[in-house]
């Protein structure tokens, strides 16, 4: 075994472990360090000196030995050494009791004989501020708002050795905010407050209060906006400043006033004619008042007063609308009820009589201001009649006709009553209305028209009315004539008579319908050898037409109500005279001619090939007619081939045409004007090659092909 350690010197420098140092011993690879408590003791086994001994307790009284060891075995304990530990650290409670006080307190320390604390700024700016008691508190001051210090704290034995120390951040909490601003919207009742920073601070508290009732606004900006206040009030308004520390002391006191309330109780009175009298009741923190007065064609005027009522000139039949407003440094009260006060209505002016018949008169005037409703009232004839309504006119019937009338319109409000006071009118109704008693045709587009007279030095005028427009006559008699009517138009005949007090209501209309026009366009176009289609542009009041077509062969016919029609049954080559009737609904019929028309020439029939000589092809039919000339085309893919032969001939050549092809032959009469006719038969034939020589196929439609 090693040889015995002898201890240099052991130490405490914190209270739960002890460090040793010894010397060296040769030949040792460990040393096993024990402290000893009484009967409990704490071993270490470290590799060289110095060694620490751990999990002590502070303030204790330990012996401490070294052993060295090696592979043959452990030397005996070295003289002991008695070495105490180090008090331990107080554990500190920290608060901020202001924005520039630090509390720090803790609770005893075992076999503490005193206490040093120490406290500096975070962030290293300042002075270090250092205290030493025997008591378990202390309060450092004057220091630095919402500002972070650290705190250092040990206890010491009655030999003046510091224990462990103990650190702790502590925040002061922040300083009042300044400059504290507050800006009302009037429009919304509410107000941005606003201030400037505090240092350190985080969060913001806003409180505006009106005796019990508090408004808080909690913000980490340096504004804030508080909704929901009432008009006519006066808040006090302060913010608070807060930290992890705490909170500051509330800023002092900004008073806030608001816009005051709408006035209530508005009166409005007509204390005499021509004059108004608006009055409300006072609003607390209005300094002065504005009445706005808007009448109802748009004019409005004010009034700026202190005092609680306001005079304005009004006039007859006028509504005026009023609202009252009230007034501080703050702004303008919300807007309150809006009244509205109708003064007596004016006469009806510049009425008229509108003379709609004989028996029925029409007045209007132009409208009166505050008028709820009108009272016209005619008196004359067998009596008095009396019309009431809202609208600017009445309609007096029952009425005779060429009867003088005083007719006089009052006014009626609901709020005023009645204008009494209005002028009346004597007007005459019009002349009575004629009768019509026959209707007669004189000539082509003349009609005779016949009335009962029953007035006395009246003009009557008489109005043919339809959609082709208006014709008039005039006679001072019984009877005049209508003249150039239009053809195919329905009219409504009626008369009326004038005289110098107006004109009557029309007569029963009687109903007159002239015959309908013929169609100005008519075109016949040969669809099919016996079929032509024929048509024609809209006849004026034409229900239906009849289309006739007629030759000494035979006559064609069609009644319709389309404006075309097809005709079959045609007689090639043949001349037929054209003509239409357009009938009316109700069975007037006007008979048209036309040019007349010839159908086309009949198509051959019996069309051959015939192969020539010299690689051509005759064509050959049967024409007839043997004074119609014919053009024969075949078609192919190969190329396009046509001929015509000379006058009274029935075929034709064409030479040097491609073999190996199906052409598609047609032979059709050949017309003076307008297209080829395309209705004639088609047949398909196939020119083949062979060798030298040319073969042809014939098919006659599409099959039963023989080769020739």
């Amino acid at each position: 075994a090693p040889d015995i350690p002898v201890i240099d010197q052991a130490y405490s420098k914190l209270s739960n472990s002890i460090t040793v140092e010894w010397r060296a011993v040769p030949g040792a690879n460990n040393y096993m360090l024990t402290a000893q408590d009484g009967d409990s003791f704490i071993e270490t086994m470290v590799k060289n000196s110095p060694g620490t001994v751990t999990g002590l307790k502070p303030a204790t009284l330990y012996q401490i030995t070294v052993r060295s060891i090696n592979s043959g075995g452990k030397s005996q304990p070295s003289p002991f050494r008695k070495v105490k530990t180090v008090l331990a650290a107080p554990i500190l409670s920290v608060r901020s009791l202001s924005c520039n006080s630090i509390a720090v307190s803790w609770k005893a320390v075992h076999m503490a004989a005193g206490f040093s604390v120490s406290l500096m700024r975070s962030d290293g700016l300042g002075r270090m501020l250092k205290q030493s008691t025997t008591n378990t508190s202390l309060i450092f001051t004057n220091l630095d708002p919402g500002t972070l210090y650290t705190i250092k704290a040990y206890a010491w034995n009655a030999n003046g050795m510091p224990g462990d120390d103990f650190t702790y951040n502590q925040r002061t909490s922040p300083n009042a905010p300044v400059d504290v601003k507050v800006a009302f919207n009037s429009g919304a009742l509410r107000a941005v407050v606003s201030w400037m920073p505090a240092e350190g601070a985080l969060t913001y508290s806003v409180t505006v209060s009106k005796g019990l009732m508090k408004l808080r606004c909690n913000t980490s900006s340096a504004s804030c906006m508080v909704p929901s206040l009432q008009c006519s009030s006066e808040y006090s308004v302060s913010v608070t400043a807060s930290n992890d520390a705490g909170s500051s002391e509330p800023t002092d006191a900004v008073s806030l006033k608001t816009i005051p309330c709408a006035p209530v109780n508005i009166s409005i009175e007509e204390d005499e004619p021509g004059h108004l009298l608006v009055s409300w009741s006072s609003v607390s923190l209005g300094h002065y008042y504005v009445v706005f007065v808007k009448s109802d064609d748009g004019l409005e005027v004010h009034c700026n007063t202190s005092y609680t009522q306001c005079h304005f000139q009004s006039d007859c039949g006028f509504t005026y609308f009023i609202s009252v407003f009230a007034y501080n440094k703050a702004g303008q009260s919300p807007l309150g009820d809006v009244f509205n006060y109708t003064t007596a209505p004016c006469c009806p002016s510049d009425f008229r009589v509108v003379f709609t018949s004989s028996d029925t008169l029409r007045v209007a005037w132009a409208p009166v201001r505050g008028a709820d409703l009108y009272e016209t009232r005619a008196a004359g004839g067998s009596g008095v009649l009396l019309c009431r309504d809202t609208a600017t006119a009445c309609t007096l019937s029952a009425l005779q006709c060429s009867t003088p009338y005083n007719i006089t319109v009052y006014s009626f409000s609901e709020a005023r009553g009645s204008n009494t006071s209005c002028e009346p009118q004597y007007v005459s109704t019009a002349p009575c209305s004629p009768e019509i008693k026959n209707i007669s045709k004189e000539g082509l587009s003349v009609i005779s028209v016949q009335w009962q007279p029953n007035n006395e030095e009246a003009t009557y005028v008489v109005t043919a009315r339809g959609e082709a427009g208006l014709w008039h006559c005039t006679s001072t008699t019984n009877s005049c004539a209508l003249k150039d009517l239009p053809c195919g138009s329905a009219f409504s005949v009626s008369a009326i008579a004038r005289s110098p007090s107006g004109q009557s209501l029309p007569s029963y209309s009687i109903p007159l319908e002239t015959a309908p026009c013929c169609p100005d366009d008519l075109i016949l176009t040969q669809v099919t050898q016996s079929v032509t289609s024929i048509s024609w542009s809209v006849g004026r009041g034409a229900h239906t037409y009849v289309t006739i077509l007629e030759s000494p062969k035979g006559q064609a016919k069609c009644h319709t109500l389309q404006t075309y029609c097809v005709l079959g049954c045609i007689t090639c080559g043949t001349n037929y005279t054209v003509s239409l009737r357009a009938i009316s609904e109700t069975g007037l019929t006007s008979s048209c001619t036309y040019q007349g028309y010839s159908s086309s020439a009949c198509c051959p029939s019996g069309v051959k090939l015939y192969r020539l000589s010299n690689n051509g092809i005759r064509v050959l039919w049967q024409a007839s007619d043997e004074t119609i000339n014919y053009n024969a085309d075949l078609r192919g893919s190969k190329g396009n081939f046509s001929c015509t032969p000379s006058s009274g001939l029935s075929h034709c050549d064409i030479t040097k045409i491609p073999c190996g092809d199906v052409y598609t032959v047609v032979v059709a009469p050949v017309t003076d004007k307008g297209p080829k006719l395309t209705f004639c038969p088609k047949k398909i034939y196939s020119v083949t090659c062979s060798g030298s020589s040319v073969g042809m196929v014939i098919y006659r439609g599409k099959s039963n092909a023989k080769h020739i």
